[in-house]
């Protein structure tokens, strides 16, 4: 997978409003900093209000300042009012580990030695980086569920042969129409538990128009309140049709119906 980082786009993104003040500690890790094995040292500066830490894998959405050792702001996403969301397995090997540590909620220093940052890579900031960096939210991707290779017996089947299941029933009574269109989040596999897409890993809702998605989402969509989670068993004939780089056979999506934007 091309890495990616926080700061590798920085000529395209919109100049930043503000400088956010330098903090007092940025020439080296204070004493009551905590360091690990690899170097990596941090410091909470505000406590968390989860209990979860996020996995190697997981996205996240943060909020973040970084700055050289010399007191130079080069990003945040504080400055521009924009958090971001970004695979932990995606950045440098610094946010790699040291997000880990954190739990939703909490605010952390991180002191990123060059070997953890960019080691010297032309054009990016040099030396030891510290980032104040604000874990918003942990997009977990749902691992695959142990019935995806068919429907299970308590599954219900309508006569196309869209079989689903209610995992989380509807706060609301609202329906959408053939013809309507619906606010979602939604995890895809194969049947040999592949997950293909997942608008939770984008950590953004989708929006869909039920004219101009496969049949299955079409019908599926139907059945289903505000609020309501299914899982549905798509059959081929129902979703890609063997469509070019498209998934193959029967998929399985785990939807959550947020809301109903048009009926």
């Amino acid at each position: 997978m091309k890495k990616i980082t926080l700061l590798l786009a920085l000529l395209s993104l919109p100049a930043l409003a503000q400088d956010i003040p330098a903090p007092p500690d940025l020439a080296a890790p204070p004493a009551d900093a905590q360091t690990t094995a690899s170097g990596l040292a941090s410091k909470v500066l505000t406590p968390g209000t989860g209990d979860t830490h996020p996995g190697p894998a997981d996205k996240v959405k943060v909020h973040y300042t970084g700055w050289t050792t010399d007191g130079k702001m080069f990003d945040s996403s504080v400055a521009r009012d924009k958090p971001i969301v970004f695979g932990l397995n995606q950045v440098i090997p610094g946010w790699t580990e040291g997000v880990q540590l954190m739990v939703e909620g909490e605010k952390r220093r991180l002191w990123i030695p060059a070997k953890l940052a960019y080691e010297g890579k032309p054009g990016r900031p040099q030396g030891m980086l510290v980032f104040d960096v604000e874990l918003l939210d942990i997009l977990a991707v749902p691992p695959a569920p142990p019935d995806v290779a068919a429907p299970p017996a308590d599954a219900q089947t309508s006569e196309s042969g869209l079989a689903w299941k209610v995992l989380k029933p509807g706060t609301g009574t609202k329906k959408a129409s053939r013809n309507g269109a619906v606010r979602v989040h939604y995890t895809g596999w194969t049947t040999d538990g592949k997950m293909f897409d997942s608008s939770i890993g984008r950590g953004t809702p989708a929006f869909f128009e039920l004219t101009k998605v496969i049949p299955g989402w079409t019908e599926g969509l139907q059945l289903m309140v505000e609020g309501e989670s299914r899982r549905f068993w798509i059959p081929k004939k129902l979703a890609y049709r063997g469509a070019p780089g498209k998934p193959e056979g029967t998929l399985v999506f785990d939807i959550e119906l947020l809301e109903v934007v048009r009926e």
